[in-house]
This record gives structure tokens, sequence and C-alpha cells, in this order.
């Protein structure tokens, strides 16, 4: 029998902190505060969170979140109530763009806004048409000013092959929308054994494990043939509820930093051809910011995300290729 639930990506909470004020290892070490002038933090990118909801009271969150909608039974069944009773979904939303207000943490891309839509329950578990229901949502979504999500984010999966569910996702893409997704946590730390999550194992996502900082492979990432590339997923720093913030593991928290950098991405490469580029366009510009770390494609797929790697090499090339030195 089918099961007709799908879960939150199974996550650990390391720490609960009242405070900080702090860059996370994360976000420094994917680079992103690198290119955050050249794409303007992020600002202007609507990036669909669907989780749990989101604290809209959080100090580093509230500025960022643009709308949102609840999926669930949570709230009584309330839609206008997206609020978070679990903690993670406010976790990925601040890995994605908490602000950059000089307190607390900051996301990936402090000036992009989510779209929280919870669909998920306090217990992190929902109806797969939820899941459906909330993919099309972001789809169809449209802000105040003509606003359109360009990137949803999913830290979730479940053991089964959902026809409808890819179908959405499908969808989504042909609507030029990036789908990111948690590769999973079931893995065995070995390469050559396969653990597939849905959507994490579908081609049309891009599937993200998780690294330490270390850069070394987290032995519960799945490893499968659709994995797309690694982010930092272990002890990660973000916003938790109640204000505060806490430190998380899993590839729950490896997708965020791909969906935040998207968002960067988008900017900046748009800037650069003077054009929207489409799914696969950006696609293509997020794997040219990953650098292999010497794992099996099945592990780590095109690498790790390093956000400034193409300016690095475009300084380090540049000396070599000066055209009065061609020769007739």
């Amino acid at each position: 029998m089918v099961e007709n639930k799908v879960k939150l990506i199974p996550y650990t909470i390391q720490s609960i902190e009242d405070s900080t004020n702090e860059t996370p290892e994360g976000v420094q070490l994917v680079q992103a505060p690198a290119i955050w002038e050249k794409s303007n933090e992020g600002e202007g990118i609507v990036v669909a969170v669907i989780d749990t909801g989101v604290d809209t009271d959080h100090p580093d969150l509230k500025d960022r979140i643009i709308g949102g909608r609840n999926f669930t039974t949570d709230h009584n069944g309330d839609v206008n109530n997206f609020e978070d009773n679990n903690g993670h979904g406010t976790h990925v939303s601040g890995i994605v763009a908490a602000s950059l207000n000089g307190d607390g943490v900051v996301g990936v891309a402090p000036k992009a806004k989510i779209l929280s839509i919870k669909a998920l329950t306090e217990d992190g578990a929902g109806d797969y048409g939820w899941i459906i229901n909330a993919i099309n949502y972001a789809v169809e979504w449209r802000g105040p000013k003509n606003e359109q999500a360009r990137v949803i984010c999913m830290s979730l999966g479940g053991p089964n092959d959902v026809p409808e569910m890819r179908e959405a996702i499908q969808n989504a893409v042909n609507h030029n929308v990036s789908v990111v997704v948690a590769a999973g946590n079931e893995g065995d730390g070995q390469e050559d054994t396969f653990e597939y999550a849905y959507p994490g194992a579908y081609n049309e996502v891009i599937s993200v494990g998780a690294v330490n900082t270390n850069l070394q492979l987290a032995p519960f990432s799945n490893s499968h043939n659709e994995v797309d590339l690694v982010a930092p997923g272990v002890n990660v720093l973000s916003t938790y509820l109640d204000n505060k913030f806490a430190k998380l593991s899993g590839t729950s928290m490896a997708a965020p930093f791909v969906a935040g950098a998207l968002a960067l991405i988008i900017n900046l490469s748009e800037k650069e051809f003077d054009r929207s580029l489409i799914e696969s366009e950006i696609y293509a510009q997020l794997i040219r910011r990953t650098l292999p770390l010497g794992n099996g494609k099945s592990a780590e797929g095109n690498g790790f995300l390093l956000l400034n790697l193409v300016e690095q090499l475009d300084r380090i090339s540049a000396p070599r290729l000066n055209v009065n030195d061609k020769q007739s």
C-alpha cells in the first residue's frame, strides 16, 4: 500500500541559542558575501519555501516575508495562518534569506523575499496532496507588484514516487521555476549503495547532498545518480522559533543554501546577459559554481557550491588571454 504521507527529511537539533551576531560559517563557506554586491544580495527574487511555515515575528525574517499560505490542518485549517509550529521551516528560511541587519544571523541572499507555504504539520508530516497544491500555488502566485517565485525550496521527502507530485514539479520547471530539494538522510556512508527519497531522486529537481565544514561528505547524505551538488549540512546555524537561533544538521539544511544561491545567481546572470534566463540556463550557471571534492558523482554530483568560483577563475586566466599575444 502506498503511504500517503510525505515528511520532513530527518534532521538533528545540535543546539538552541537565545542570541548570536555572526555570519554563519556555512554562508562564508559558499562565498555568498563575495558576490552580494554584484547580485544585489538577491533583491527582487522570491523563494517559495514549502515546509512547516515560518516564525513571522523573528527579527531576522519579518522583513523578508512577502506572503504565505497554509495547506495543512494546523491552525484550524486557516489558510492565511502559516506560522511555524515546528521550527524546521523557520530554520530553512533563515538559511535562504535572513536579513543583514547587524544582529542575529544572515542568510545566503539577505535581500531575497520568502513566500512561506506551510504544507507540513507541527509533527513534520503532510499529505502528498498538500505538497502538490503547495507547488502549484508557488507557480501561480503573484505578489503585490506582480512578483513571481523563481525558486522553490523543499526539504522534505518520502519513499514513494508519486506521479502527480512529479507532474507538479515538471510544471514548475516548465514555468522557469527552479525546484531545489534535499537529497535525503538515509545515507549509509557508501557511495555505491543508493538511497532514494522523493522528490529528491527526480531528475527535474536540483538535488542537494550535505557536507560538513571541512567539506567532508556527511555520512547521512543520500547517494544516488540524481545528486546535483553538495552544500553545508552539519551544525548549520540559522533562525529558530521564539526569536531564537539553532544549529541543525541534515540535507534539509543543505538545500536552502542552494535556493539562496540561486537568488544571487539569477540576479548576477540576468544582469550579465541583459535578459531573462530560462530554468536550464540558471541551472547551468549554478553548476559553473561548483568545485569537485573527489567523491563519486553519486555522492557529490558536480561538487561543492562555491559562489565566487567563476570570478576567481577569471582572475587566474585573464593574464594568459591577452589578445595581443595571438599569433597570426
